[in-house]
C-alpha cells in the first residue's frame, strides 16, 4: 500500500513505515502529524485517484527531527568590475517516519 500526498508544494510517493524529508513543519519531536492532500492511494482493492485530492484520505505520521540540508552555494561574479558575491543557503526540514494511510 502506497500513497502520494502533497506537502510543502511537492509530491511525495510514501509508504508505512518510511522516513521522508519534507519542508520545514511546526511540530516538535515526537509529535503527529497529518497529511491530508493526498493525491492518490494505491491498495489491495485497486487505485483511488482523486480530484485534485482523495476524499477521507489521511496519512498520519510521527515526527523524529528537525534538521538542515546540504549547503548550497551561489556565486555571482562579473569580469572587470570588482564584483564577487558569494552566499550560502542550507534548507530546512523536517524528518518523518509515516505511519499509517487511513481511507
Amino acid at each position: 500500500m502506497y500513497a502520494i500526498i502533497a506537502t510543502g508544494g511537492k509530491q511525495l510517493k510514501v509508504e508505512p513505515g518510511q522516513v521522508i524529508q519534507v519542508e520545514k513543519l511546526s511540530a516538535q519531536v515526537g509529535d503527529t502529524v497529518s497529511f491530508d492532500q493526498v493525491l492518490m492511494v494505491s491498495a489491495a482493492d485497486g487505485v483511488k485517484v482523486g480530484q485534485p485530492t482523495v476524499a477521507g484520505a489521511v496519512v498520519t505520521g510521527t515526527v523524529l527531527g528537525q534538521g538542515k540540508g546540504p549547503k548550497v552555494v551561489s556565486f555571482r561574479y562579473k569580469r572587470r568590475k570588482r564584483v564577487r558575491v558569494t552566499r550560502g543557503h542550507r534548507q530546512p526540514f523536517t524528518s518523518v517516519k509515516i505511519e499509517s494511510i487511513n481511507l
